[in-house]
């Protein structure tokens, strides 16, 4: 699952400049100089080529961050009316990658 949220986040860069390719109305490399032109504002193609890289890591910042807190909220209830052991257990089932499975263990006190 978090593999996926983070492979979105990796197009997005991409997603916008079409979408900003749409806009200009024009079309092959006039419409990608444009579109690099708008996003960049007083930067120019540079500023928009720099724009899309920072866009492309806020985004993925936030699908990784988005997915741990979210996972690390919904234990933290879970755990308020459910057994630690069965809740610890389940996290092994999780379609999450490792890292993310120590992690929620890890505040979630389990062994």
């Amino acid at each position: 699952m978090d593999e996926i949220i983070r492979t979105v986040a990796r197009g997005l860069p991409g997603v916008i400049l079409v979408i900003a390719m749409a806009a200009t109305g024009l079309t092959g490399a006039a419409a990608i100089t444009a579109a690099l032109a708008f996003l960049g504002g007083p930067a120019g193609m540079l500023g928009g080529i720099a724009v899309l890289g920072v866009v492309g890591l806020i985004s993925q910042g936030l699908a990784q961050y988005g997915i741990d807190a979210l996972l690390i909220g919904i234990y933290q209830e879970r755990l308020k009316t459910e057994p630690k052991e069965k809740l610890c257990k389940e996290i092994d089932q999780l379609p999450i990658s490792w890292e993310q499975k120590l992690k929620l263990k890890a505040i979630l006190g389990c062994p």
